[in-house]
C-alpha cells in the first residue's frame, strides 16, 4: 500500500519527534535508544528503515546521532550508561584485587623470611648458651627484674 506524501512527511514528524524523545534519554519502559524502539514509540513498521525503504535515511540519522552523543561522552540510554559505569567499575576492582593480591604475595614471601630468620637466631641462641655452659670462664649474669607500674622500690 502506498502512502501520500503528506503521510509520509506526517510519518517522518513522528519519527524525527521520537528520535529526538530517545536520544534525549526519555526511553519508554522495556525500550533501548535502538530502531525498533524509534519505531515502535512512532507507531512506524520497522522494516521501514532498512534498505531502501522509506525511512532508511532516519535510521542513519539516529545511529550518526547517536554515536555523535556517545563520542561526547553521554549516553541518552539509562540502562547503557548503567553498564558502562558498572564495566568501568568492575574494571577498577580487578585491577585493585589484582594489586591487593600482589601484595599480599609479598606479605607472604616477608613472613616466611622472617620466620626463617626468627628460627635461625633461635638456633643461633640456644646454641650460644650451650657453648656458654660448658665454658668455665663465663659468667652468667642475674635474670632481670621485673617491676610493675606504680609500685614504689
Amino acid at each position: 500500500m502506498r502512502i501520500s506524501a503528506a503521510q509520509r512527511a506526517e510519518n517522518e514528524n513522528r519519527i524525527r519527534a521520537a528520535m529526538d524523545r530517545l536520544l534525549r534519554g526519555e526511553i519508554p519502559p522495556g525500550g533501548k535508544c535502538d530502531v525498533k524502539t524509534l519505531a515502535r514509540e512512532a507507531a512506524v513498521d520497522r522494516t521501514a528503515f532498512y534498505g531502501s525503504r522509506p525511512y532508511a535515511h532516519l535510521r542513519v540519522e539516529l545511529e550518526r546521532r547517536l554515536q555523535a552523543l556517545q563520542q561526547a561522552g553521554e549516553i541518552p540510554d539509562p540502562r547503557e550508561a548503567q553498564i558502562a559505569r558498572l564495566k568501568a567499575e568492575v574494571s577498577a576492582l580487578k585491577t585493585r584485587l589484582a594489586t591487593a593480591e600482589e601484595t599480599n604475595e609479598e606479605f607472604g614471601e616477608f613472613r616466611t623470611q622472617a620466620l626463617a630468620r626468627l628460627a635461625a637466631q633461635h638456633d643461633e641462641i640456644l646454641h650460644l648458651r650451650r657453648s656458654a655452659a660448658t665454658i668455665s670462664g663465663v659468667t652468667r649474669l642475674p635474670a632481670a627484674r621485673t617491676t610493675t607500674i606504680g609500685s614504689c622500690s
